[in-house]
């Protein structure tokens, strides 16, 4: 009897410890949002009111709070939100590091699911897949709206991308570590992408960037779908009712563990 309760009392404490949120706390459109650093990463976390069984999350990249509908309607499924600062580093493999970090401390301090749905917004995109191609056993799902996914294209070379990825204009020209150059990882681990984008983008242009990430991935097995805005512009992002991309992050993240 006392050995049982030795293992109950232990089990209980770590589930408590498990939702220790430390920092500052305020509200997130009515949830308990928690901001905090992981080894000097700013992070924030948004908690459901009710978290799905395996504590399935969706990791948000940029833009945080920005067209935040589908956020909110995933916190209603349950699913835990999640930001990681990456300003200014337009996914290079320093805020690849910096993703590292903050996942390793979300599995196993809080037990969060070993694979996390990704959303990424115009630049967010950069880090999203390049994230995934150096982690894709780590990733349940895709979804990038009206997505940066080769830095040559936008934002044409600007110097705070070559000073991120410490690369000079020629180096920066020939670079074969863009989204649209290593789809390979992850269509190996089948994971399905969905992208989000206005036909009319021009900051983001479609054909230098999704349609190269569909034609590839494609090419090599992959799952996407793509819903075209026909007449829209690079904003507004997301989508007025978020229904679709809800239904694909909840499939692919929160499914598997029902």
């Amino acid at each position: 009897m006392k050995t049982l309760l030795k293992i109950l009392f232990f089990s209980l404490t770590s589930l408590v410890l498990a939702d220790d949120w430390q920092g500052t706390e305020s509200t997130f459109h009515s949830y308990q949002q928690h901001d905090f650093k992981i080894e000097g990463v700013s992070c924030k976390v948004v908690t459901p009111q009710k978290a799905a069984k395996g504590k399935p999350w969706i990791w948000r990249a940029r833009f945080w709070g920005h067209e935040p509908q589908t956020d909110i309607a995933l916190l209603k499924e349950g699913l835990h939100l999640v930001y990681a600062d990456v300003a200014g580093l337009y996914g290079s493999p320093e805020a690849v590091e910096r993703w590292d970090k903050v996942y390793q401390h979300l599995t196993t301090e809080h037990s969060f699911a070993k694979k996390v749905a990704l959303e990424g917004m115009s630049r967010g995109g950069l880090i999203i897949y390049n994230w995934s191609a150096k982690n894709p056993d780590k990733v349940a799902c895709i979804y990038a709206d009206a997505p940066v996914c080769d830095f040559k294209s936008w934002p044409k070379l600007n110097p705070a991308v070559l000073k991120a990825y410490d690369l000079t204009e020629e180096e920066a020209r020939a670079y074969q570590g863009n989204p649209v150059d290593n789809l390979k990882p992850l269509a190996e681990a089948k994971i399905p992408l969905l992208h989000v984008v206005g036909d009319a983008d021009e900051v983001v242009p479609v054909s230098e960037n999704t349609a190269v990430i569909e034609a590839r991935y494609k090419a090599l097995g992959g799952s996407i779908k793509v819903i075209h805005k026909p007449g829209v512009g690079h904003h507004p992002h997301s989508l007025k009712e978020p229904k679709l991309i809800v239904d694909f992050i909840v499939k692919y993240a929160k499914t598997p563990y029902l």
